[in-house]
């Protein structure tokens, strides 16, 4: 396997971005992404911006173009006591141990840097500019809204399966009548909000 050069950089380069941070429940994920230089996926954009169908095609065509590609998380648990940014990039170091390729360079979404054994450049807005991050993030997001479709099953009446965690009304709106389930961050404001409400 021959090393790549993208921009200067003598070794391969990975894409990182995680998905979940701000939900009110669930793991948080993260995906790790080699892709070859110069070779453009067309669709790939920033997963936020994709339709779930668009991100579910692209799956397959990301992990067969890839040069290694890997999905990781941090549980719930590891949220509570670590603190959502930490276990954020605690599932982004997984990922790209999970490559089975080491890479030189490891470019990340944001400002924070997940602890790698390779250089890292976190790039504001790189989800929606470097292709091996929105890679990274559409498995990520896949990966997760299926776990959260599957804690849908677990825990009916939030509807896990639909907003994925998020808060939206009609989460907040079962929060309040439901109060928060096993899967809620609890030191989430408006989950204990709610907490303490039901009080």
């Amino acid at each position: 396997m021959s090393s790549l050069q993208d921009n200067g950089v003598a070794g391969w380069v990975a894409g990182a971005d995680e998905v979940g941070r701000g939900a009110l429940a669930g793991p948080v994920y993260a995906g790790a992404v080699i892709l070859p230089a110069g070779r453009k996926m067309r669709g790939l954009d920033d997963s936020k911006k994709l339709s779930p169908e668009a991100r579910e095609k692209l799956v397959p065509r990301i992990q067969a173009k890839a040069i290694a590609w890997a999905v990781a998380s941090a549980t719930l648990e590891e949220i509570e006591r670590l603190n959502i940014l930490h276990a954020s990039l605690l599932a982004m170091q997984r990922a790209v141990e999970a490559l089975g390729v080491a890479p030189a360079l490891l470019r990340v979404d944001g400002l924070h840097k997940p602890a790698v054994a390779c250089a890292v450049e976190a790039i504001v807005g790189g989800d929606g500019s470097v292709p091996a991050i929105m890679a990274a993030s559409v498995l990520a997001k896949v990966a997760r809204d299926a776990e959260m479709r599957r804690l849908d099953l677990a825990y009916p009446g939030y509807g896990f399966a639909e907003h994925k965690g998020y808060a939206t009304p009609q989460h907040l709106e079962a929060l309040r009548v439901r109060g928060p389930c096993a899967i809620h961050r609890k030191y989430f404001e408006p989950v204990m909000q709610m907490s303490l409400a039901l009080a």
